[in-house]
């Protein structure tokens, strides 16, 4: 167990990562869709944290605080794999949520309800590190027919030790494959993560910037 928590994400809106992923080290995890209010993650991290409530109890009281909780499809994980999960009455076309085995997944606007299902099921299944098993969730959704409609952009964000998240990944928009082009940027930045965390928290340690100038 490394204590990460995570979310993998995609939307046929731009910058779905601006607005939907929120994960806090040690706390929690928190995904808001559908007609999206980034507030209800950071109310719903806050709840987990300051008063120690379970996913259900924080995630009610979440729903409870937005008059317009119909509209907003919304799933909390902690810091001990208990989960929660909402879907208003004014969720987007054919929708669906599944909680899982250290994970919950929820979509809406989808080709079918399966697309959830083997979310869940893949990540169950899929060893490593918590980034590739979310991102092959990702990717066995988008086999299954993942959205509707044409899909343009991704995210990934992972919460580690520290209190900024250890992996702030985004595809903003593209018109071909933003899973693809968001699993490309993670073989990419792997093997730098670890000495970006050594730069922020012991620069004398750093390898090199490998950039000009820096010998």
């Amino acid at each position: 167990m490394t204590g990460q928590l995570g979310i993998a994400i995609s939307s046929s809106s731009i910058a779905v990562g601006a607005r939907c992923p929120w994960a806090r080290s040690r706390v929690g995890a928190v995904s808001t869709q559908n007609i999206t209010l980034p507030s209800l993650g950071l109310l719903a991290l806050d709840l987990l944290e300051q008063q120690q409530l379970d996913p259900a109890t924080a995630l009610e009281r979440v729903c409870a605080s937005d008059i317009f909780h119909e509209y907003r499809q919304v799933t909390v994980i902690d810091n001990r794999g208990r989960t929660a999960l909402f879907t208003g009455r004014e969720a987007l076309g054919q929708h669906h949520a599944v909680a899982g085995d250290q994970c919950v997944a929820a979509g809406n606007l989808l080709a079918s309800p399966q697309v959830i299902q083997d979310m869940v099921a893949t990540f169950e299944a899929s060893p490593g590190p918590l980034a590739d098993r979310l991102l092959a969730a990702m990717m066995a959704a988008m086999r299954a027919g993942g959205e509707a409609g044409p899909v343009h952009s991704a995210a990934l964000k992972i919460a580690g030790d520290v209190q900024w998240p250890i992996v702030d990944l985004r595809v903003d928009w593209t018109e071909h494959d933003p899973v693809l082009e968001l699993a490309e940027l993670w073989e990419a930045y792997r093997p730098q993560m670890q000495d970006y965390l050594t730069r922020a928290l012991d620069p004398t340690a750093a390898p090199s910037y490998g950039v000009p100038g820096d010998e």
